[in-house]
């Protein structure tokens, strides 16, 4: 330790293997930026202006579409920079303040997302019960929830990490401050903060998968018990979006996380694009092109938006 020179800046060395076709990845990243915040503040506008949309369904795929953006900014703006301008330093305050709010967001996220299958789980179970049941109060309740869940589940990990020494090694084989990785590189025995990250990242995805799980197995037998195929079909099309981002969410975190730090490998890359890029950038298509409500509240927009620029012109 006496010759241990402190860390105060780490290096993101990107895609190495890729290093010609950086430019071209840091592109395609702030290209997909901008769809991701298209679609989803298109889908947060929809949901806030048209009034068929207030219910709860819509009231919690709005905050999900809040969500994706918060997680693609904490993590696609740094990683275009490096990529693109060459500017691959993060300080180390800068390191760990991305890092908490990657997994405070994906925390916050799986939580949500059970607070969605439980919605379903109403809607299909109970439908004469559910507005009682589903109210404003109760909604509101379940959004603080899953933040307040998402916060005390990811606080104490961060505090343990803050407190490790850093020294010499400062290269992150990453396009952004991983916390698995930025803890391969502290110079202390870091069982402690292993295992805290392991616990509290398995308690919230197998705990909110556990939940959604449950919820789909009473809403699938619901189903099946319907007495028509078109209202079979009509209850499984208000579920088949949810379940699209629960599967790709939910696989791609576990592949990660749960998992001792030593398997995690480099090709966690590509599954680290799957939960930063491409589930926020296919989310909005997902619940747009599967839900007939959305789709008429975006052609109803769409038929105002026409209409009031044509008499602006017309005057």
């Amino acid at each position: 330790m006496l010759n241990c020179t402190t860390v105060t800046v780490f290096l993101l060395l990107g895609f190495p293997s890729l290093h010609h076709q950086e430019r071209l990845i840091a592109i395609t990243f702030l290209a997909s930026y901008l769809v991701i915040l298209a679609g989803n503040l298109l889908i947060v506008f929809l949901i806030l202006s048209e009034r068929d949309l207030y219910r709860p369904m819509y009231f919690f795929l709005g905050n999900l579409s809040a969500l994706e953006i918060f997680i693609a900014t904490s993590v696609i703006p740094k990683a275009v920079g490096s990529l693109l301008l060459g500017s691959r330093v993060i300080s180390y305050p800068a390191c760990l303040t991305q890092c908490y709010f990657y997994f405070l967001l994906g925390c916050t996220e799986f939580v949500l997302l059970a607070v969605m299958s439980y919605d379903r789980y109403v809607a299909i179970c109970y439908p004469l019960q559910y507005p009682v049941l589903m109210n404003s109060q109760l909604c509101l309740q379940l959004l603080l929830g899953s933040w307040t869940a998402g916060f005390l589940v990811t606080i104490t990990p961060t505090i343990l990490g803050a407190r490790l020494p850093f020294c010499n090694a400062n290269h992150i084989d990453h396009f952004f401050c991983d916390s698995v990785l930025l803890m391969k590189l502290a110079c202390a025995d870091t069982w402690v903060v292993d295992l805290v990250t392991c616990t509290v990242s398995s308690i919230v995805l197998f705990g909110s998968l556990a939940m959604t799980v449950v919820s789909y197995l009473y809403i699938i037998n619901t189903i099946l018990r319907l007495p028509s195929a078109s209202s079979r079909h009509k209850a499984f099309s208000t579920c088949s979006s949810h379940l699209a981002i629960v599967i790709l969410g939910y696989g791609s975190c576990i592949f990660m996380y749960v998992q001792p730090s030593s398997h995690y490998v480099s090709y966690n890359k590509a599954v680290a694009l799957l939960n930063t890029v491409i589930t926020p950038l296919m989310s909005p298509f997902i619940f747009s092109l599967r839900n007939q409500q959305m789709k008429d509240a975006l052609k109803a927009g769409l038929k105002r938006s026409l209409i009031t620029s044509r008499r602006q012109l017309s005057f």
